[in-house]
């Protein structure tokens, strides 16, 4: 029987072999693009809200397995969701990849937040260095949120 992290490491895999919600969406939608300079990592978020929820969104962009990853994790957490519970959403995802509000403060999980399969990029964590490449599209989706 596999244990949950190698669960999680598949998971992760599958995103990456098979991205969800990969695209592009025709303007008005709204559109931001995630660079991450260190590691060529490259990341565009396209968004359509309608009264407060994300009606769609397809993501696209090019790099490493984590980033793709998360970026397609993201995109599938995030669709038909109201605008205020994306936000928490991410707030949340940003607290388990350890990175503070913006006070410098650790961000405390909030247990009304489910983060479901999110969870499979939890041990990013222990790689510093690949946090970045799995924040890269939450960022951006931030990006793209105050655009609309």
């Amino acid at each position: 029987m596999p244990g949950l992290e190698d669960l999680y490491r598949e998971i992760i895999l599958d995103h990456h072999r098979n991205p969800r919600n990969r695209g592009e969406l025709p303007p008005p939608a709204s559109h931001a693009v995630g660079h991450n300079p260190l590691c060529g990592d490259e990341i565009d978020v396209y968004l359509e809200v309608t009264d407060g929820v994300i009606t769609d969104v397809k993501v696209g962009g090019q790099g490493c397995s984590i980033s793709q990853s998360s970026a397609s994790m993201m995109s599938q957490a995030v669709k038909g969701r109201p605008v205020d519970e994306v936000r928490a959403l991410v707030r949340r995802f940003k607290g388990m990849m350890s990175i503070p509000d913006e006070d410098g403060n650790p961000i405390e999980p909030d247990p009304a937040v489910k983060l479901g399969d999110l969870e499979a990029l939890q041990g990013v964590v222990k790689f510093p260095v690949r946090i970045k490449c799995a924040t890269l599209a939450w960022n951006t989706l931030l990006q793209a949120l105050d655009q609309g």
